[in-house]
């Protein structure tokens, strides 16, 4: 079955706490588009690969033939990196983490002010496109950044949120002021999202 784009899961204009309108529609409606059209194409001929969901095509990513690994890297990364992206986002977000997640934030990295200082310094570490990103790794919260549309599954880690830092993602409000984009996206966190991932992916 081949890959699809996911409906975005509120209105494009509903995140201008953050981001605006037209840029979610070319965010999603294009490039994200362009990734899952470019995923089925690069598995066009692989009928074993294409029954295999995009976490699995990631985590075994050394076993896809050698042809099309890169192009599953960009293209399989990038659907599952924005599908993630879109379900971590929320018009009615914002705020802190609770509960487990919150929990687990203070033990590793002392409060929740330390966390989003630690995320925007990964974004800003970011030469060029990539992501920042909070994961859990061996059990424990880490913070990292990729490049390009490289995924945490690669690595064998489970990304709970990602702050998209490609241009495409903010450059149309922010220019290149990357630090005010990553301090507004805070306020449209999904955080019950994010915590029902962390307490499954603990589980």
């Amino acid at each position: 079955m081949a890959f699809e784009l996911p409906s975005l899961p509120y209105p494009a204009d509903s995140l201008e706490k953050a981001i605006d309108k037209l840029t979610m529609e070319i965010h999603h409606g294009r490039h994200h588009k362009a990734y899952v059209d470019n995923l089925n194409a690069a598995l066009a001929d692989q009928p074993a690969l294409q029954t295999k969901t995009i976490e699995q095509l990631l985590r075994e990513i050394q076993t896809i033939p050698e042809a099309i690994r890169q192009k599953v890297i960009n293209n399989g990364g990038g659907h599952a990196n924005h599908t993630l992206f879109w379900a971590t986002m929320s018009p009615n977000g914002g705020g802190e983490p609770t509960g487990a997640l919150a929990e687990a934030i203070n033990s590793t990295f002392g409060d929740f002010a330390t966390l989003k200082t630690k995320i925007k310094e990964a974004a800003l570490a970011r030469f060029g496109s990539g992501w920042s990103w909070l994961v859990l790794s061996n059990g424990k919260l880490e913070i990292t950044h990729t490049g390009n549309q490289d995924s945490p599954i690669m690595q064998g880690k489970t990304p709970l949120f990602g702050v998209d830092v490609w241009e495409h993602a903010y450059y149309l409000r922010y220019q290149n002021k990357r630090a005010d984009y990553v301090e507004a996206w805070w306020n449209v966190v999904n955080w019950k999202e994010i915590g029902t991932s962390f307490d499954k992916a603990k589980n």
